[in-house]
């Protein structure tokens, strides 16, 4: 058995091929970024999945795609963790910009984004991928990301810039005091992963002409720090992996009109994608 996973750092999507290369099983785990979770976590959080611990001595390939995984220790990271858990595979543990690659892949040369809890760029030529920015994280980068709305929106709620119906509806959603606001983002493990859950708020309000505003910014950003850099930017088509990407397509779409860039493919989640590209190209 094969086990293909595309890993963010709110989350992963795993999905189990048996020896046909069918689909034997799919299910998912809390995200694996090793640059937010503690290495000695990762075994103990898989171990509560119960489907995965049932097939874990009939895996024999784990490729695993992650955020935080385009640093070479983080890859070694991960591959050493969970060949503690599939002690019979050979892991192997590759950035998550590949899985984007792979996943909005459409025959022709194009610029790949992932904007989910965290954000990422690069050009993907059908063979070889280009990255030319790092990535930078929560604390200073991730552009557009879930993480960075959240911290925008949790900002502006405790700096009182949020109009007044906004404050009173996040009052009353949350009823998030200071002290609780900074025990996560200061005292956690995934505080990128906490910052982002907010999202679902602005998310049931995105037409709410504040947010329209705010979040317009805040992909304005994105493509002027993570996309304008590439010299492919004003002619290549612009594809899209990840939730955010998919919940704010409107705004994004808009953010790139001003910006004259052209946004071509979103993909809410690239799993079903990057499975059919190993079954016709890898395995």
């Amino acid at each position: 058995m094969v086990a293909i996973v595309d890993g963010g750092s709110t989350k992963c999507d795993w999905v189990i091929l048996d020896d046909f290369k069918k689909v034997f099983m799919k299910t998912e785990t809390i995200g694996f970024n090793p640059n937010n979770i503690a290495a000695e976590l990762i075994v103990p959080e898989i171990e509560k999945n119960i489907n995965l611990s049932a097939v874990k001595n009939s895996i024999t390939r784990v490729f695993f795609y992650g955020s935080g995984c385009g640093i070479p220790e983080n890859c070694i990271t991960i591959e050493r963790e969970l060949s503690k858990f599939f002690t019979k595979a050979e892991v192997v543990a590759k950035e998550d910009l590949m899985a984007a690659a792979y996943a909005a892949y459409t025959g022709k040369p194009a610029i790949v984004c992932i904007l989910g809890t965290g954000s990422n760029s690069c050009y993907f030529d059908g063979t070889h991928l280009k990255i030319k920015l790092p990535s930078l994280g929560f604390l200073i980068g991730d552009e557009g990301s879930g993480s960075a709305i959240g911290k925008q929106l949790v900002r502006r709620f405790f700096m009182q810039k949020l109009p007044e119906d906004l404050h009173l509806q996040f009052e009353e959603t949350y009823h998030l005091t200071i002290e609780e606001a900074l025990k996560n983002m200061y005292h956690t493990s995934r505080p990128n992963a906490y910052l982002a859950n907010f999202n679902k708020f602005v998310v049931e309000r995105k037409e709410h002409p504040y947010f329209q505003k705010m979040v317009f910014e805040e992909m304005k950003n994105f493509f002027e720090y993570q996309v304008l850099p590439y010299e492919e930017s004003q002619e290549a088509e612009i594809n899209f992996i990840g939730s955010i990407a998919y919940y704010y397509e409107e705004t994004l779409r808009s953010a790139a009109a001003e910006l004259h860039l052209n946004v071509g493919k979103i993909v809410q989640k690239p799993i079903e994608s990057l499975v059919d590209y190993h079954i016709k190209y890898i395995l």
